[in-house]
């Protein structure tokens, strides 16, 4: 979500009107009247022809499937030629635990990426697409900010080429197929205590977290207790994001399991012979968006799974065609480095067989403060004790990424209210860590601003990597490998579950699941699973409530604390302020 213009509008220099790569070189002085907000920044741009941003990567005009001017999909008959081709370098940013006063790591990720363009570097980068569910409600979207954007920001965080709506109705197929099965005898002896497929939605709707359906009489099928999930929690959406092509697609969406027969045996999705109408849905999603930045370096913005209920990455199939035409790919993991950025190195590039060449931390004084007790209405004046105690969040989140092996740096994402005082505390401190760490404005002053953390991260990316190791084996028992998380990322000291819980993960390895990888949903506001505990707590229990077996995306979902997956609107959802005025232009979207 970008930071709002207030807060950074001193330092607002970049002309909004220049997009060409290397364009912030030659940014002039702005006057502070002038400049609007994240969408009016975003919408004065005057982004080039989307070919060209394929043929900055050397995609021929014929591969690139523009959807009107400005994004296009890769065409994937054209990404298959490419497998032969070395990998570039992979970046990945993170960030310490998010609060209301905003980290901005979507806007680090494209700052450094148009930074890595200025310096000369072919470069490309990956992020996640925008929920709807966050833009109406309150986190907003994911399109970056001020003068560090992917655009068209407005496409992109609505309803962009289509994807989530494909993968939505391909989740909700399934369960139509499911309950109609059952309509017309339930060949498969399917026992409706045991469905496990809920439907989704790409909405915050808390109202249909649990639901009564197919009431109504003999027509309309047998009733029975179900409920939605928002569509970035759907299994589908992870297969559509871990899938490494067409038919890869296909198999695992197969192996959905979406319910249990009255002898416990598995009823996957190729049982319903789902599989293949799931994939017509989505063969025209599955291929990578290319859109760009507000200096025009190429951006594949492709998937959308939350990191706190899902594995927070986007799809395999972008980063690897980024890897395969860049020198440099910064992609993005969702929320901390706690949730996104475990899951990126333990599932995704364990799957992917990708390689981290090097991590880039984010860190805001503003959310160090929080974390040292503030409230977000507290943060305007210079605090150094506040600042002090918060760092401990910064501190853990840097010893849990060494944990991994690859090397990192620290960026102090600036605003306004920062004191230079401020800023020098968290430079002090990472040094004390053996990381260094640099003030960063690209916010305001795209990609001059952040061009000592780009060299950095470069020079660690040069010989990053060799050293990568995931955090558990695969080999270990599952409830090993929840509590080899929850002890070394979570600083636990004691990980329960009901008896049910444990009973499940049991039958997972009776059932031949036992080397999945763990995904855990839980808060992204603490390292505990209580929101409240900001900072670095330790000590703490975390109670997996639930377990879901996602074979299909190939990994175990344990379900911690009060996590929902369906979130709910806020009191005052951002839904209320957006609009179209009489010009037809959005307004209120950020």
């Amino acid at each position: 979500m970008g930071q709002h213009v207030a807060q950074r509008i001193s330092n607002m220099h970049q002309g909004i009107n220049t997009v060409a790569k290397n364009s912030a070189k030659s940014a002039t002085k702005r006057d502070p009247k002038t400049v609007g907000s994240d969408i009016e920044i975003a919408r004065a741009a005057k982004p080039k022809p989307i070919e060209q941003i394929g043929a900055v990567l050397g995609i021929p005009k014929d591969h690139v499937l523009a959807y009107g001017r400005a994004k296009a999909k890769v065409d994937l008959d054209y990404i298959s030629t490419l497998a032969k081709k070395k990998d570039g370098k992979l970046i990945l940013v993170t960030g310490i635990s998010p609060t209301p006063a905003g980290e901005g790591k979507t806007t680090t990720t494209v700052g450094l990426g148009d930074a890595l363009a200025a310096l000369g570097k072919k470069t490309a980068i990956c992020l996640r697409e925008p929920s709807l569910g966050p833009c109406f409600g309150v986190k907003g979207g994911a399109a970056g900010g001020g003068y560090a954007q992917v655009i068209p920001m407005e496409d992109i965080n609505l309803h962009f080429t289509g994807d989530f709506h494909a993968i939505t109705s391909a989740h909700n197929l399934l369960a139509a197929m499911l309950d109609n099965h059952i309509y017309w005898g339930n060949e498969l002896n399917i026992d409706q205590r045991r469905i496990t497929w809920r439907r989704v939605m790409d909405m915050n709707d808390r109202a249909l977290r649990s639901i009564v359906g197919s009431l109504g009489g003999v027509a309309n099928g047998f009733p029975r207790e179900d409920g939605f999930d928002i569509t970035v929690a759907s299994e589908v959406m992870a297969i559509f994001c871990l899938a490494e092509s067409l038919e890869d697609l296909r198999t695992r969406l197969g192996q959905i399991v979406v319910a249990e027969t009255r002898d416990r045996k598995p009823v996957t999705a190729a049982d319903l012979k789902a599989q293949g109408a799931m994939t017509t849905l989505l063969k025209d999603a599955i291929a990578p968006n290319l859109v760009q930045t507000l200096e025009g370096t190429p951006a594949f913005v492709h998937g959308g799974p939350f990191a706190n209920i899902a594995h927070g990455c986007n799809s395999v199939t972008a980063t690897r065609t980024a890897l395969k035409l860049a020198d440099y790919v910064v992609t993005e993991a969702g929320f901390g480095s706690d949730l996104g950025a475990e899951k990126f190195l333990d599932i995704k590039c364990r799957k992917a067989g990708l390689t981290p060449n090097a991590v880039a931390l984010v860190a805001t004084v503003r959310a160090l403060k929080m974390h040292g007790g503030l409230a977000k209405d507290q943060l305007k004046g210079e605090n150094l004790d506040a600042l002090k105690k918060g760092l401990v969040n910064l501190g853990r989140h840097i010893d849990n990424l060494k944990k991994f092996g690859v090397p990192l740096g620290v960026g102090v994402n600036r605003f306004t209210t920062d004191t230079d005082a401020e800023i020098q505390i968290v430079i002090d401190f990472c040094a004390t860590k053996n990381v260094k760490a640099y003030e960063c404005t690209h916010w305001a002053d795209g990609s001059n601003g952040i061009s000592p953390f780009a060299e950095h991260i470069m020079t660690l990316a040069e010989t990053g990597g060799k050293d990568y190791k995931p955090l558990y084996a695969l080999e270990l028992p599952l409830w090993k490998k929840i509590e080899t998380i929850c002890s070394e990322i979570y600083r636990a000291g004691e990980v329960t579950a009901g008896s049910g819980v444990r009973a499940k993960l049991d039958g997972f390895e009776k059932a031949g699941f036992g080397n999945l990888p763990i995904c855990i949903a839980k808060t992204q506001m603490s390292f505990s699973t209580d929101p409240t505990k900001i900072g670095a707590p330790e000590g703490h229990e975390v109670n997996v409530r639930e377990v879901r077996l996602a074979a299909g995306a190939g990994f175990i979902v344990a379900i911690c604390g009060e996590i929902m997956t369906m979130p709910g609107l806020p009191r005052v959802p951002a839904a209320n302020s957006i609009n179209v005025n009489a010009d037809g232009m959005i307004e209120g979207l950020f």
